[in-house]
């Protein structure tokens, strides 16, 4: 990690509008640029733009709090737009009072490209309003919005170098006059980026690609408000399978975090999964741990070509709820419920979920997934979980899987099951009968630890002239319910006497 002077760390910010769930491809820039502080012990800025009213939602933000604050990321400072409005109106008029910006009267009509700023393309008699008139319309309180007079000179252009995408360049003469103030006194998206990156001293602006056209205005405003400009680096889009741009409108909650921390995945893998999405490390690892991406982390590692993020398209947006109704859903606890299976994520967020939850030790996996079994509905105290715990981990993906993959030690009556099922490989029912009558005869008397269980039953099957599978298999299904189940003797274990003879009885009369 990089040791700098406090005067040369970076200020970096994550700036989310209130206006949806948290999308994958915004949690990613905000991974991308805690790491970035983290790695050169900089300063991580949460700043919520939320200047455009209209489109706000409270739930919105508590959705975006709610799935940063499951990341578990923190941040250094915080701040909202919304609170910060004289800072932006005293930006646009220092620039109108230096004469790179004018007032445009021009009515506003159905449709109206207002929020655009393409407005002047249809009047062009507002950027050479005399000041005299401009002032005198203003001072009878008719309505305006302020635009930045982007110069014209038909060889100007407007350059700047990418960290990621290199150089860029693009002529004034494609630039628009973009509107600084809307004609309600509000500021537009452009004015209030570039104050409050300068207010709060920003040093590298980490965006989306999306945004790269928008740095051209932004670096003429920063130009005529005298501050100094940031570097910037854009990263690569996240897209789908079919190669369109991940949208909550067309892909819905799949592309939200939340729905990846109901689905049952670890906070850590997650984080790992984004940051293998358009970003390749030297050290060619795929599993790493926090510290390690924050130790490996550099600009110079990102891709510039889009990501795919492969998702099974086709059924999530078919299974999953819409998005506006997603938006009023707040699922408390990871695993909890969730419509989606498990092929409808990437596989190697998958593979990575079942890779860090191997990782974990099993006292810090059992705390991971009490809550999930006692949501649903499960009364378990903690150290029977963590005896479970072990028995499970190699089987489950997903901390939802708990559900599955242990089942049998949170009900008292097992769910119905195949009786064929207790017949073992090479056998027939009355040796399954005669395998389950001779182990409930011993279990009632045998000490409850695994040397004491595989003694007997192996002892057991010598004694039938049986195989120690053909032995084995009858018990496991009785107290199981499925052939496919945890270890046999550390089930046994957990079990205890009475619920493993209770089983093996009931499956005597399903042979009977």
């Amino acid at each position: 990690m990089t040791n700098l002077p406090a005067e040369f760390r970076p200020r970096v910010r994550f700036a989310p509008s209130p206006t949806g769930f948290l999308h994958v491809g915004s949690a990613r820039t905000f991974i991308f640029n805690w790491l970035f502080a983290r790695h050169n012990n900089g300063t991580m800025i949460l700043r919520i733009d939320d200047t455009d009213v209209e489109r706000n939602t409270d739930a919105s933000l508590a959705s975006i709090f709610e799935g940063l604050q499951w990341l578990n990321l923190n941040w250094d400072e915080q701040y909202k737009q919304s609170e910060r409005l004289n800072l932006h109106r005293q930006m646009a008029e220092a620039i109108l009072k230096k004469g790179l910006a004018y007032r445009d009267f021009t009515p506003a009509h159905a449709g109206d490209t207002e929020r655009s700023g393409a407005t002047w393309l249809f009047d062009p008699g507002m950027r050479d309003l005399s000041q005299a008139e401009s002032d005198r319309r203003a001072a009878a309180g008719e309505p305006f919005a302020l635009r930045f007079r982007v110069p014209r000179e038909s060889d100007r252009e407007i350059r700047f170098t990418d960290a990621v995408y290199g150089d860029q360049a693009k002529s004034t003469a494609d630039i628009e006059d973009f509107a600084l103030l809307r004609s309600d006194g509000m500021p537009t998206y452009h004015l209030a980026s570039c104050a409050d990156d300068a207010d709060l001293r920003i040093t590298h602006v980490i965006r989306g690609q999306d945004h790269l056209s928008n740095t051209f205005k932004h670096i003429l405003i920063f130009d005529a408000a005298g501050a100094p400009l940031p570097q910037f680096a854009h990263l690569p889009l996240l897209v789908a399978p079919d190669g369109t741009k991940l949208s909550k409108r067309r892909h819905g909650p799949v592309v939200s975090v939340t729905t990846y921390r109901d689905a049952g995945f670890l906070p850590e893998a997650f984080i790992n999964f984004l940051c293998l999405l358009g970003w390749s490390p030297k050290n060619d690892r795929e599993q790493m741990t926090r510290q390690e991406l924050v130790e490996a982390f550099s600009l110079e590692a990102i891709n510039r070509s889009n990501t795919v993020v492969n998702f099974k398209e086709k059924e999530s947006v078919e299974r999953a709820p819409s998005p506006a109704a997603f938006d009023s859903q707040a699922v408390e606890t990871p695993g909890a419920a969730t419509p989606y299976p498990e092929e409808t994520f990437d596989p190697k967020a998958l593979w990575l979920n079942a890779e860090h939850i191997r990782a974990l030790p099993i006292d810090a996996l059992s705390a991971r997934l009490l809550p999930v079994v006692r949501a649903a509905g499960y009364h378990v105290d903690p150290n029977k979980m963590q005896r479970i715990t072990p028995l499970i981990r190699e089987r489950i993906k997903l901390l939802r899987d708990v559900l599955t993959a242990a089942d049998l030690f949170f009900v008292d009556e097992l769910p119905p099951y195949d009786p064929a099922e207790l017949i073992p490989q090479k056998g027939d029912a009355t040796l399954a009968l005669k395998v389950l009558n001779r182990a409930r005869d011993l279990l009632a008397h045998t000490e409850f630890t695994h040397h004491a269980l595989d003694s007997t039953l192996r002892a057991a099957a010598q004694e039938l002239a049986i195989k120690p599978g053909q032995m084995f298999q009858p018990v496991r299904v009785a107290v199981c319910g499925r052939k496919n189940a945890p270890p046999l003797f550390e089930t046994l274990e957990v079990l205890g006497r009475e619920r493993t003879l209770a089983r093996i009885e009931k499956a005597i009369l399903k042979l009977q």
